[in-house]
């Protein structure tokens, strides 16, 4: 069966023991992992490896050794407690062995619990699982946490935060990866380990991380400073390195929308960058208007490259946005 991403959201809340199994999967390999071990801890509880009731294995593994999940699977444990069998990284060369597994599941057995990447509609995998009557399948999309996942996330952390500071965390979901944000919390919960007051806007502009590599700073500052003349030679840099074009269209989103935070909101701390005094004179010169038309022209060239019709050079179509930004930031 499918679980849309509202239905998963109170699933994985409280899983359901008695299932065969779960697919998890999605284009964010970090996602998928979050999700896969909030769903594992709330069905098992916290001390399942230690006590040989979830049992690991890769795919390639599997692969090799198919009778290894329906080993795992059957396996009587010596503690009591629900079980589980977790398949990473599958992919329809294993799907026979899965599909075989679901087949031969009997209650009482360890759910199967499998992880993906992004799977085709056409998947054997996903068709498996969306069409068992005791099975779901849920994707998992790349979009940053909501406040209800940051307020669990904080209140399985211990932390309170404060009017303004939630709303700064809210911001900060949306500007990192979830692994960083989740890694920023950790550090917060350590910076206020013995402080039983709440989360504040100073603590956040404290742990927060830096935004972007050095190498892609460059770029983001030549565009944010309307050097338009010097996008193409370091651009043409960027692309020796290897970098990806999405990757780089995500970064300056991620640095325009710091710009547009700190121009719609001045005053307020400043997280997320390594020059700050920089980023207020970019944010200064831009203004917030013209910052909220270069993050739509960032969100329409993100969308073109993930487009399926899409044929230019991914990386001279990043380059064209660059240079049309440095010239709208250079209007007065």
């Amino acid at each position: 069966m499918k679980l849309t991403p509202r239905e998963a959201k109170p699933y994985f809340a409280r899983p359901d023991p008695a299932r065969t199994g779960l697919l998890i999967y999605g284009s964010d390999a970090m996602r998928v992992a979050l999700k896969r071990q909030e769903f594992l801890k709330n069905l098992l509880g916290a001390n399942a490896e230690e006590e040989m009731r979830l049992s690991r294995m890769p795919a390639g593994e599997l692969r090799r050794d198919p009778a290894m999940l329906l080993d795992a699977i059957k396996a009587v444990g010596f503690f009591p407690g629900p079980r589980a069998a977790l398949v990473e990284e599958a992919n329809d060369n294993i799907a026979k062995i899965l599909l075989d597994a679901l087949k031969d599941w009997q209650p009482g057995d360890a759910q199967i619990i499998v992880t993906a990447g992004d799977l085709k509609k056409t998947s054997k995998v996903l068709k498996a699982f969306e069409s068992h009557p005791n099975a779901y399948a849920t994707a998992i999309y790349d979009n940053p946490p909501d406040r209800a996942e940051i307020e669990q996330m904080l209140k399985e952390a211990g932390l309170t935060p404060e009017a303004d500071a939630m709303a700064a965390l809210s911001d900060l979901a949306r500007t990192l990866d979830p692994g960083d944000f989740r890694q920023t919390l950790e550090k917060i919960t350590l910076y206020k380990l013995g402080d039983s007051s709440p989360i504040g806007l100073e603590d956040i502009a404290a742990c927060a991380p830096t935004s972007t590599e050095a190498e892609v700073d460059d770029i983001l500052h030549v565009v944010a400073e309307t050097r338009a003349a010097e996008i193409g030679p370091v651009m043409s840099k960027l692309q020796g390195q290897g970098v990806n074009p999405v990757t780089l269209t995500i970064m300056a989103t991620r640095h325009f929308r710091t710009l547009y935070r700190i121009a719609a909101n001045p005053g307020a701390p400043i997280y997320g960058v390594r020059d700050r005094d920089r980023a207020m004179r970019q944010a200064r010169n831009w203004g917030a208007v013209k910052l909220e038309t270069a993050l739509a022209v960032l969100t329409e060239t993100d969308l073109k490259l993930r487009s399926a019709g899409q044929h230019a050079p991914a990386l001279a179509l990043v380059e064209r946005a660059f240079i049309r930004l440095a010239m709208l930031g250079a209007q007065r």
